[in-house]
């Protein structure tokens, strides 16, 4: 009834709930050899909240993990790795008023009736962001798996409720800027415009949303396996299970429509004994294989469902209409908060597909 894996050579299958003990993730394919300690999975794991609390909910998670499963000697053995995140600062009485009157743009009523009222509806349960805590640890152990062979991906806030960058930034400026600000933006002067508009929107009882956008530098040519399981749709298929999600597009994506082939083509050269080409609408991405330059994707988050603001709604063990304004903690704008989230789903896509293209092999040599 619950789908809760990813990959299949790199497989990711996520456990827990909002409001249970913990979130966890078990990670099963991550090859032998490669070096791992807590902090590389701590350090991601840590990147997940903006530090000032005007912008994110009051609920303040330290997200420390724990490692069960797979390490030893600080090397992975090539067996599943576990990792648990405790939840310690849950506050269920929030949600008593929720149990059967159920939140505008929420997952609870489909969820209500797919799962005859069992599902947990405190936090969102097992549909809640909080379950983005355990893609996190898991992006970290598909980041360092990547970052051994030379791929790096990278994440950033390109737009908040119609803000956004009109350039893609320079690598230099997504390294340095982005974690410099609550919004994750790699441009100073848009940041402080974003945090005004989050502002703005919590204070009226409302939400906003908007884009995160994700590279990946330096992936060898042929990642993917087309047909059905190119490297785009695979990665389109492991973002849209980040909750919220409800867009995800490649290079020029919708913009394509509206160029002529000639515009939209990306035509090759040769450089430094290389073949690349002089742009990169196809976001790094043809036939569903890599093309070998840069993979650009841009992810689109709707503005959260849970506001202050009250709307029209029903009470469904009474069949009833009812008005609701959502009460607790809640984000004005999860957006900076999905940015590293997008950055470890694709790791771990990336990951997966090169491990069964042949690009990552089983055992990593020391």
């Amino acid at each position: 009834m619950w789908s809760n894996s990813i990959g299949k050579a790199f497989v990711v299958t996520c456990f827990g709930e909002s409001h249970g003990p913990v979130v966890g993730v078990t990670v099963d394919g991550c090859p032998a050899g490669l070096s791992l300690i807590v902090d590389d999975i701590q350090r991601a794991l840590d990147t997940r909240i903006p530090q000032e609390k005007d912008v994110v909910s009051a609920r303040r998670e330290p997200d420390a993990v724990e490692l069960f499963s797979g390490v030893f000697q600080d090397h992975t053995t090539g067996a599943p790795l576990t990792l648990h995140v405790r939840n310690k600062d849950v506050k269920s009485s929030d949600y008593d008023s929720l149990k059967d009157v159920v939140r505008p743009g929420h997952a609870d009523y489909p969820a209500k009736v797919k799962y005859g009222g069992f599902s947990d509806y405190r936090g969102g349960g097992r549909l809640s962001g909080r379950m983005t805590a355990a893609f996190v640890a898991a992006g970290a152990i598909a980041q360092k798996l990547l970052s051994t062979f030379g791929v790096e991906v990278l994440a950033y806030t390109q737009a908040i409720d119609g803000v956004q960058l009109e350039n893609t930034p320079s690598i230099e400026a997504v390294k340095k800027v982005t974690y410099e600000n609550s919004m994750r933006c790699p441009d100073s002067f848009l940041a402080e415009k974003m945090h005004r508009i989050v502002i703005s929107a919590k204070t009226h009882g409302d939400s906003v949303g908007g884009v995160v956008e994700c590279t990946a530098l330096n992936l060898p040519v042929g990642v993917g396996e087309p047909l059905f399981d190119a490297i785009d749709s695979e990665l389109a298929k492991i973002l849209f299970g980040i909750p919220a999600v409800k867009g995800v597009e490649f290079g020029a994506g919708f913009q394509a429509t509206r160029l002529k082939g000639s515009e939209n083509n990306d035509q090759y050269a040769i450089k430094e004994g290389k073949v690349v080409t002089l742009t990169n609408n196809s976001g790094g991405v043809l036939g569903g294989m890599s093309t070998g330059m840069p993979l650009l994707l841009r992810v689109a988050f709707k503005p959260p469902s849970s506001i202050a603001k009250e709307q029209r709604t029903v009470n469904v063990s009474q069949m009833e209409e009812a008005k609701l304004g959502v009460k607790g903690r809640h984000d004005p704008c999860i957006v900076p908060k999905a940015v590293p989230v997008v950055q470890g789903m694709v790791a771990i896509g990336l990951a997966d597909l090169m491990i069964r293209g042949g690009m990552i092999p089983r055992v990593l040599k020391s």
